[in-house]
């Protein structure tokens, strides 16, 4: 088993239990989706979208259950993970990795506050992800993982209707989510990210809804209502959560949209 590194970093609470249920709900669905479901892959269909949140907040949980769980920031084109959570110590990630600049075993990291979770952060900015995520030691970095038997590993991946990062590391998940935001990511955007998803061969767990307005009706069940104020790159969450989740339910949806 690695010896992982520890570092400081800021966590935010979650202050409104509707939240938390909601991630906790996610959580079991995804489970449910059954025992070969281990590495689970996020993306969505364009930047701002919440889904980085939405990654790590559901690794916290899966930890928080007593999983052995491993969440790893895929994206080294513009991850603002170590700015996000003040992780202000000098840390190596995914891109000095995949380049062959410091051994797989250097690049886990583990905090004092959250038990069972483990990290590989993105490492800094390269300019040719594509090209790093199709090499061997792509393979051999999932291979190494694999070997320590987490019991499972979120990626957190680049929006796949902008770029082509993630449709390439589908090969290491056993399924793929994919987080919309509500009123605000286009039909037509969110089809071209699910045919690309599609294409990959993947299995496609469904859709997690972000930042639904909660003072309309509640999104497929699911909802959290709080504010958070500025979180990073992602702006205000004044209105909140919801949760859709399962590929039945999706598809029902596009049908009554048609």
């Amino acid at each position: 088993m690695i010896e992982a590194h520890k570092i400081k970093m800021t966590f935010f609470p979650d202050e409104d239990f509707r939240y938390s249920e909601a991630l906790r709900t996610l959580r079991t669905n995804l489970l449910f989706s059954g025992s070969k479901v281990k590495n689970i892959l996020i993306t969505s269909s364009a930047p701002n979208e919440g889904k980085s949140r939405i990654s790590f907040d559901l690794a916290r949980v899966f930890a928080e259950s007593g999983k052995r769980t491993l969440y790893v920031d895929c994206d080294i084109r513009n991850s603002e993970f170590n700015r996000v959570h003040h992780i202000t110590e000098k840390t190596v990630g995914l891109s000095q990795v995949l380049t062959g600049q410091v051994p797989i075993a250097d690049c886990f990291y583990q905090t004092e506050e959250q038990p069972n979770l483990t990290m590989i952060l993105a490492g800094p900015y390269s300019p040719n992800p594509t090209e790093l995520f199709e090499d061997e030691m792509c393979d051999t970095l999932f291979q190494f993982v694999k070997g320590e038997g987490f019991d499972i590993v979120i990626l957190d991946t680049a929006p796949i209707g902008t770029v082509i990062d993630a449709a390439i590391l589908t090969k290491y998940a056993d399924g793929a989510a994919l987080v919309a935001e509500s009123e605000v990511t286009s039909r037509r955007g969110f089809q071209h990210a699910k045919e690309q998803l599609d294409l990959t061969g993947v299995r496609f767990l469904g859709v997690i809804i972000n930042k639904v307005n909660m003072s309309k009706d509640g999104y497929y069940g699911y909802s959290r209502y709080g504010k958070y104020g500025k979180y990073g790159k992602y702006g205000k969450y004044g209105y909140g959560y919801g949760y859709g989740y399962g590929k039945r339910r999706a598809e029902a949806e596009e049908k009554k949209e048609k």
